[in-house]
């Protein structure tokens, strides 16, 4: 059973400076609807019926975004807006599914989902990054179908060229099928000559709950920050079984300006 999402929302954005100096850069509006919807959206429709958002005290405006009740109401009454109404309703349904929990220090990916132990309450879960998009497949329709094959960890993955390895945790595979392979090992942002192979992380993992026990005797590593991919290299050292889903849909980065203007148009392209 895999009902659980945990979306790390505590990072400040500086890639997209100027634009998230004051509206946090998951509630930008990608082709009218925000990032982080776009997200939520795809992982409901693959079945999900929980997140966990690790946001910080910084980002309480985030919070607010999907708890404003009294904001819509005081509009409704005044006026009888059919969109506004639909637009409340739909943030009601969020409401149900949302809980938060808070990471005021940037210790990094692992000590952000430590903070979440505590709520989850199956064998997996999973974690989606938000500035990582996939339109037209639903990765993580794919990534649950996969887990449910294998019984195993999953990584959403795809191919990338050499010269940008070293922005990815790239990952060194074995057994290679059409649509997906099993991992071997994960080197983080790697040079060309070091790589295992061309096929980077994505921003979507289903892991084990123990995870937890890895991260939690984890030492600071790289900037001083506790690295999710540290504790997946120890799980695989102890047999954990982990699969690369090489996915069909196509990937944006929304984290950078670049990518974010492109992801709009790309996806407004869709809805043509």
């Amino acid at each position: 059973m895999l009902k659980q999402a945990i979306i790390p929302l505590a990072g400040l954005g500086t890639r997209l400076l100027p634009l998230s100096s004051i509206t946090p850069k998951e509630l930008l509006p990608i082709n009218g609807k925000s990032n982080l919807e776009h997200i939520l959206d795809e992982c409901i429709d693959a079945g999900i019926k929980e997140f966990i958002f690790i946001i910080s005290k910084k980002k309480e405006s985030i919070k607010k975004y999907f708890f404003n009740d009294q904001f819509y109401k005081s509009i409704l009454l005044k006026k009888k807006d059919k969109r506004i109404n639909n637009v409340y309703i739909k943030l009601k349904k969020y409401q149900k599914m949302i809980k938060f929990v808070y990471q005021n220090k940037p210790k990094g990916t692992g000590d952000a989902i430590l903070k979440c132990k505590n709520y989850l309450k199956h064998s997996h879960f999973l974690m989606v990054f938000p500035d990582d998009l996939i339109v037209k497949k639903n990765c993580t329709k794919e990534m649950i179908l996969l887990h449910k094959k294998t019984k195993g960890s999953i990584i959403a993955s795809k191919k990338v060229k050499k010269k940008n390895v070293s922005r990815y945790g790239m990952l060194s595979i074995n057994s290679k099928k059409k649509n997906y392979f099993k991992i071997n090992d994960v080197v983080e942002k790697p040079n060309e000559k070091e790589t295992p192979s061309n096929y980077a992380i994505i921003g979507r993992y289903i892991l084990p709950k123990n995870i937890m026990q890895k991260l939690k005797k984890l030492k600071p590593g790289q900037g001083g920050e506790i690295h999710i991919t540290d504790a997946i290299k120890e799980l695989i050292k102890d047999g954990e079984n982990f699969y690369g889903n090489i996915f069909e849909g196509k990937y944006l980065d929304c984290g950078t300006l670049e990518g974010y203007i492109n992801s709009g148009a790309e996806i407004s392209k869709g809805d043509k």
